[in-house]
């Protein structure tokens, strides 16, 4: 496993929409290891491939280092509920913002081996999983955010 390096605010790769992954294979399950490794190590909760330059539709979140969930082709396919809480992102740090989701989704997936999964998920979970969907479709939390965002020391 190693420790990649995560992409900044400006690189062309994060406003750029991920490709479906086809490939089940070491390569796949290389680069979710390496995504955990990365994750932690910067103390993120959630990290999308475009973030690490991987232009492949696969997120990893974990809320407390103990449960790691891994989506591979992710589609949010139900939403309900609507909630107001502050973001942040390991690809633009030191920067936070309201912004404004569904509480409650239900998310259709595949793992690593590609076998498919469904997930319902309600608070901070179904808002990583929307804040890292969003990264595979090119957008960023910085795009949604309901009135000003603020600088915070890192």
């Amino acid at each position: 496993m190693a420790i990649r390096n995560i992409v900044q605010l400006g690189e062309a790769v994060l406003r750029t929409v991920a490709k479906e992954v086809s490939d089940f294979d070491d390569r796949l399950h290389m680069l979710i290891d390496d995504m955990i490794e990365t994750m932690i190590d910067a103390d993120g909760i959630g990290l999308a491939a475009n973030q690490v330059g991987i232009l492949k539709r696969v997120f990893v979140i974990s809320l407390d280092l103990e449960k790691y969930y891994e989506f591979v082709n992710p589609r949010i396919v139900e939403y309900s509920g609507s909630e107001i809480f502050e973001e942040g992102c390991l690809s633009i740090l030191g920067v936070k913002g309201n912004v404004e989701r569904p509480s409650k989704i239900k998310v259709v997936a595949q793992d690593r081996n590609g076998k498919e999964f469904d997930l319902d998920a309600d608070g901070l979970l179904a808002r990583v999983i929307q804040h890292e969907y969003d990264h595979l479709n090119g957008v960023l939390f910085v795009d949604k955010v309901v009135g000003e965002t603020t600088k915070v020391e890192g």
